[in-house]
């Protein structure tokens, strides 16, 4: 039986890791070696990074939200009470996007929030 080398493969591997790394400064770009360092430790760079942003917009939400309440006279965390209360389901982004674009429908929720104390 014939022996098979491996360099085909190889190459790919490496040429497929160096195009991960394309834009990498200086030798990060260019050395296999460096690059495979480097493309792993952006690998989880970018699944943390896909967990942090969850958790920042919710933050961001939750602050405009907050905001907004202020703004008819409550706290957030009466608010989102008082929407439980009420058996209100609109989640946070659509709360926030109603507190940024639409101030009156945001107001009446704050009422009905209101309401349920």
């Amino acid at each position: 039986m014939a022996r098979v080398k491996g360099a085909m493969m190889t190459r790919k591997r490496r040429n497929r890791t160096l195009k991960m790394a394309k834009g990498y400064w200086g030798a990060k770009s260019k050395h296999f070696k460096m690059a495979k360092q480097q493309v792993m430790k952006s690998l989880q760079y970018a699944y943390a990074g896909r967990r942090m942003k969850k958790r920042d917009f919710r933050q961001l939400w939750i602050t405009r939200i907050s905001a907004a309440c202020k703004l008819n006279g409550m706290n957030y965390s009466t608010f989102m009470h008082g929407l439980k209360a009420a058996n209100v389901q609109i989640d946070r982004k659509m709360l926030a996007e109603l507190a940024v674009n639409d101030k009156a429908a945001f107001t009446q929720l704050t009422e009905l929030a209101k309401a349920q104390k």
